[in-house]
């Protein structure tokens, strides 16, 4: 049996995102939407928080242990704040994280310090590829054996600071398996492209193609060395990553819209008093908690190493797609008009909730 309440080290990192995530993401988001530019002193500060280096055991130059479920927490605390700023702080656990679960002794030894001990740098990863049918577990990128080294060619989408990425961790099928490899940066054959995506939303934050053309790295390179790693962990701690970002940025609608709701008066009665507003705040409410526990009991279960943890985080990652669609489309339509322009940020949270479908691969806890 398992316990809701945080311990106290949890609750003083969540307490510290929190005010983090409402102090300085929530009021920079407008605008580095609109300018497309997230301030490097907003991200420096929020990886000053530790959330990475907190899950970081001390041989590697962390300060403490991996947790999935403080994780979790400290993600939708984040994400109540401002989704592209969240994933922007957690850009180099992308790469430091399945490292750590799934490294051999040697990467985790050359690689974590690298990553944590220093400020904030790029540390990246590339798993989304363009494809209609896209599977994490059924790569097109594909990795061949060469003597003692690996051949990847392929192309990836939506990577996070590739441009200026030290070091990028790219997925790739190897002989019908999903395996991770460490990709130096100017590699020959490896390109990144010179313009941004351009989406629907999340435009504060750089993502970007990257080509793999024959792109050649050592069989020491190969995530988890020459017998390789289980992708199933890494996968299972993206989609909880991605749920427990969909729960922040739903609450955020959800808590904004009721607001609003409270204070807006329409024929004389604040319409938080209608029957119909009140009944879909209640089942924007009750969606919110429902994906939250599913995500917390799939958190757990990776924890203490439960076989169905990768099916729970699935389900917590596929039902958070859905719920925070629900809960931002009826934000905005909660605020009627108002909803509608950028004045407010219910719209922007809609656009943000659109991405969660695709956006396994953009963070990890």
């Amino acid at each position: 049996m398992y316990s809701f309440e945080p311990s106290e080290e949890q609750q003083m990192l969540v307490d510290a995102v929190g005010k983090y995530a409402q102090n300085d993401l929530r009021p920079a988001a407008h605008d580095a939407e609109e300018s497309r530019e997230l301030p490097k002193k907003l991200i420096s500060k929020g990886w000053e928080i530790g959330l990475l280096q907190a899950s970081i055991p001390e041989a590697y130059g962390g300060f403490g242990d991996r947790s999935a479920v403080t994780g979790a927490l400290a993600v939708e605390e984040l994400a109540f704040g401002d989704l592209a700023g969240t994933l922007a702080v957690m850009t180099p656990s992308l790469f430091a994280t399945p490292i750590l679960l799934a490294g051999s002794e040697e990467q985790k030894k050359e690689y974590l310090p690298k990553v944590i001990e220093g400020d904030w740098a790029p540390y990246t990863a590339a798993l989304i590829e363009y494809a209609f049918d896209f599977d994490p577990n059924a790569l097109r990128t594909s990795a061949k054996a060469d003597g003692s080294d690996y051949v990847i060619s392929g192309e990836k989408a939506f990577v996070p600071f590739a441009k200026d990425a030290e070091t990028i961790l790219v997925y790739a099928n190897l002989d019908g398996k999903t395996q991770g490899f460490i990709v130096p940066k100017g590699a020959a054959g490896l390109s990144v492209s010179d313009e941004r995506e351009k989406l629907m939303s999340l435009n504060a934050l750089p993502l970007y193609r990257v080509k793999l053309d024959s792109v050649k790295v050592p069989a020491a390179n190969r995530l988890g060395g020459a017998s390789g790693h289980d992708f199933e962990l890494i996968l299972a701690s993206l989609r909880i990553a991605s749920a427990s970002a969909a729960v922040g940025v739903a609450k955020a609608s959800f808590e904004y819209s009721m607001n609003y709701a409270k204070e807006r008066e329409a024929f004389g009665v604040k319409i938080a008093q209608k029957q119909a507003i009140a009944f879909m705040l209640a089942e924007m409410a009750t969606e919110i908690e429902a994906i939250r526990l599913l995500t917390w009991e799939a958190a757990w279960k990776l924890d203490t190493g439960k076989e169905d943890a990768a099916k729970d985080a699935y389900l917590a990652a596929a039902g958070a797609a859905d719920m925070v669609m629900m809960v931002t489309d009826r934000g905005v339509q909660i605020l009627g008009g108002h909803g509608y322009i950028r004045e407010h940020p219910v719209e922007m949270w809609l656009r943000n909730g659109r991405g969660f479908a695709m956006l396994t691969g953009l963070a990890i806890v």
